[in-house]
């Protein structure tokens, strides 16, 4: 395997520069998304570090694992942790956690905008974040589901100053190195960030998700962008599959 993190893009303000998967059982975690995605995982850190897994595809960090409720959190880049979590706050947002350093690297903090949707704060050190994206197996787009999208644009304009470009469903384009960013309004439903992973075969991920154990929340459908399908994990984690 690749030494850790030797491929650093320089991801801009506000672009989804990582995502983790708090899951119960970090072992059956690696057992699904492996057979799932051809993920290879890193020994692990230990308590000192929450014993975060780092998961691999070709070589470069795609996500990472780590014991806890299931969700996927997606993390946006700052330039400076502290700063950006004071605007979160003053934007009407709050601090779920940190921001906190863990050494030289990344300064990192758990958030919740107005509309209650999850997102960290990843302020770079030796681990920028991704090292590949928009293939199988790695992150293509991040889609944030609200009841309140002018809320939402809002708020992230605030935190980010990154504001909804003139297509209504995109939120931000975060450049070459950095998967893009979209809205979806969900009326009824608490607002979150769902990860989208890459697939060359949609119907057929899906299938072989299920056979791991996965539940399909959105059957494979033709969307803006492409084959899509939301499922979530044997342990209840939310992600989707997109065509690549």
């Amino acid at each position: 395997m690749a030494s850790v993190y030797a491929m650093l893009p320089d991801f801009p303000e506000g672009a989804p520069c990582w995502a983790d998967a708090r899951l119960p059982d970090v072992e059956a975690g690696k057992r699904f998304y492996g057979d799932l995605f051809g993920w290879a995982f890193d020994e692990g850190a230990g308590a000192e570090r929450g014993f975060y897994t780092a998961a691999y595809s070709e070589d470069r960090a795609v996500a990472a694992l780590a014991p806890g409720p299931p969700a996927w959190r997606v993390h946006f880049a700052v330039r400076d942790a502290y700063a950006a979590a004071e605007r979160v706050v003053a934007a009407g947002g709050r601090l779920v956690s940190g921001p906190v350093s863990d050494g030289a690297v990344a300064t990192v903090a758990l958030a919740a905008g107005p509309d209650g949707a999850l997102f960290g704060l990843w302020q770079a050190g030796s681990h920028q974040g991704f090292e590949r994206t928009g293939a199988p197996g790695a992150l293509c787009r991040v889609e944030l589901r609200t009841p309140d999208a002018a809320r939402g644009d809002s708020f992230r304009a605030a935190v980010f100053g990154t504001p909804a470009t003139a297509d209504a469903r995109l939120w931000r384009s975060g450049g070459p190195a950095a998967p893009e960013v979209s809205r979806r309004l969900v009326p009824g439903r608490a607002a979150r960030f769902l990860p989208h992973f890459g697939a060359a075969d949609v119907p057929g991920g899906c299938a072989e998700a299920v056979r791991l154990g996965a539940r399909v929340l959105q059957a494979p459908h033709e969307s803006p962008y492409g084959p899509l399908a939301v499922l979530t994990d044997d342990q209840g984690a939310a992600f989707a599959l997109c065509a690549v």
